[in-house]
C-alpha cells in the first residue's frame, strides 16, 4: 500500500509538472535522480565512481553528478564522444571500447590538450599497432592508454562461458605480456586496468517472477565475484611491474559495493543506476528510484478494455525478449498486449486502467534501459517537485550521435 501511494503521488505530481507539455516528451525527476546519485555513493564505500556516459547521453546530466562528492571523471563509449565531453570542461574521459576511428585518433594526437584527458581501450598488440598507423603519436606526446581485462566466469575448462565476450586478455599472464608491449613502445603510456564485470553488474540476481532462475543467478554470482577477486588482483599486481598504473576500473551499476571491496580496484564505473531503469528492478541489494520516465499520448480506443498510444517502441538493446520492452507504469494497471508489444507507430494497452483512459490522456513509461532513452528525444524536461525547471539537450540535441 505504501508502494502504491508513493507511484499516485509520483504520478500526480509529474503530471502537474508537465501540464503544459504535448507528448510525447521524456522528462527526468532531479529529486530521484540525486537520490540515486547519493546511494551509488554510500555503495562505492569511500572509492570515486567514474560516470558511465553511455548511460545518460545528456551533458547537463553529467555535469550534475560529477559535481557531487564521491564522483570523478567519464567512461566514455565512443572516441569522438570522448573528445566532444574533452573539450569543453571534462579533464578526464577513459574511452571503454576500443576504436578503429583514423580521424578521431589523428585529432586526438595533435592536440596536446585532448592527449592529456583522453585515456584509449586497448586489449591487444593489434591495436597498438592500428593506434601507431593511424595516430602516429610520438614519444614527446604519448598517448594515454587502459588495458582491458576480461572478467567473465568460464567453468568446466571453458566450455561455459558467462559474461559478456570483451577482451581476449584473461590471465595474468597475458595482462603482463601486453603491459611490456606497451613499454616497449615509448609513444604509448599505459595508465590504466579495466575489467567490467557484466554478469554481476548487469544481470538482476532477484528476477521478477522467477525464483528459480534467481537462485541460479545469485550462485553463479558468487563464484563469479570470488574467481575474479583472485584473478584481477593477480592481473594487477602483474601489470604493475611494468606500468605506473592511475586506476583500476571496475563494476557497474549492479556490481558497486562487492567490486568496491576489492583492494586491487581503485574506482567504479556507473551510470544506470542514476536513471533507474526497469532492468534494474531485480536486484535485492538495492534498489535506484526511477528517475527518467516518457509519455505517450493515448490516440485510440479500439474496444473497452484497450487504449492505444501514439509510438512507444523503444526498444533496449540486448537478447530479444519481453524485458527488452518499455514499462506502462502510470497510470497504474497497465500491460503490453502480447501480441503486438510496443509499437513503432503505435502500442496497445490493455488492464484495468485502460477502461478509464481517455483520448488526449497520457501514458508514462519507463525504459527498460538508462541512455537508450535518450536516442529518441532532443530533450529532458528536469522536473523538480512540481515544477519543469529546465530543458537538458541530449546528444541528439545537441546534434550529435555517437553510435
Amino acid at each position: 500500500m505504501a508502494q502504491r501511494a508513493a507511484d499516485d503521488e509520483t504520478h500526480a505530481r509529474l503530471e502537474r509538472a508537465t501540464a503544459a507539455l504535448d507528448p510525447p516528451f521524456a522528462v527526468v525527476d532531479l529529486a530521484a535522480y540525486d537520490a540515486n546519485a547519493a546511494d551509488l555513493a554510500r555503495r562505492a564505500l569511500g572509492k570515486p565512481l567514474r560516470v558511465a556516459s553511455k548511460s545518460l547521453r545528456c551533458r547537463a546530466l553529467t555535469r550534475r553528478v560529477l559535481a557531487r562528492r564521491g564522483f570523478a571523471g567519464v567512461l566514455a563509449y565512443t572516441l569522438p564522444e570522448a573528445l566532444w565531453l574533452a573539450s569543453d570542461d571534462i579533464e578526464d574521459v577513459v574511452v571503454g571500447y576500443p576504436t578503429a576511428d583514423r580521424a578521431a585518433l589523428r585529432r586526438l594526437a595533435d592536440d596536446e590538450r585532448l592527449a592529456r584527458r583522453v585515456t584509449l581501450m586497448v586489449d591487444s598488440v593489434a591495436h597498438l599497432d592500428l593506434l601507431r598507423e593511424a595516430a602516429r603519436p610520438s614519444a614527446a606526446r604519448p598517448l594515454r592508454l587502459c588495458l582491458e581485462l576480461d572478467a567473465s566466469l568460464r567453468l568446466f575448462g571453458d566450455r561455459l562461458h558467462i559474461g559478456a565476450r570483451r577482451s581476449p586478455v584473461r590471465s595474468p599472464a597475458t595482462a603482463l605480456a601486453l603491459a611490456r608491449a606497451v613499454a616497449d613502445r615509448p609513444e604509448f603510456r599505459l595508465v590504466g586496468l579495466m575489467a567490467y564485470e557484466s554478469q554481476t553488474a548487469g544481470v538482476g540476481d532477484a528476477p521478477p517472477g522467477a525464483p528459480l532462475r534467481g537462485l541460479a543467478v545469485r550462485a553463479t554470482q558468487r563464484a563469479s565475484v570470488a574467481e575474479l577477486r583472485e584473478r584481477r588482483a593477480e592481473a594487477v599486481a602483474a601489470v604493475r611491474e611494468v606500468a605506473d598504473l592511475e586506476f583500476v576500473n571496475g563494476g557497474g551499476t549492479g556490481s558497486v559495493e562487492r567490486t568496491a571491496a576489492e583492494p586491487a580496484v581503485t574506482e567504479i564505473a556507473a551510470g544506470s543506476g542514476l536513471y533507474g531503469p526497469v532492468l534494474f528492478d531485480g536486484y535485492r541489494s538495492f534498489r535506484p528510484r526511477p528517475a527518467a520516465y516518457f509519455a505517450l499520448p493515448v490516440v485510440r480506443r479500439p474496444a473497452p478494455d484497450v487504449a492505444t498510444v501514439l509510438g512507444g517502441g523503444w526498444i533496449a538493446s540486448g537478447p530479444p525478449g519481453a524485458d527488452r520492452q518499455p514499462r506502462p507504469v502510470f497510470p497504474p494497471g497497465l500491460r503490453l498486449r502480447g501480441m503486438e508489444g510496443a509499437g513503432e507507430v503505435q502500442t496497445p494497452l490493455l488492464g484495468r486502467a485502460a477502461h478509464r483512459l481517455r483520448i488526449g490522456d497520457r501514458v508514462w513509461f519507463r525504459h527498460a534501459k538508462a541512455g537508450e532513452l535518450a536516442e529518441h528525444v532532443r530533450t529532458f524536461h528536469l522536473v523538480d517537485g512540481e515544477r519543469v525547471v529546465a530543458e537538458a539537450p541530449t546528444y541528439r540535441g545537441e546534434g550529435h550521435a555517437f553510435l
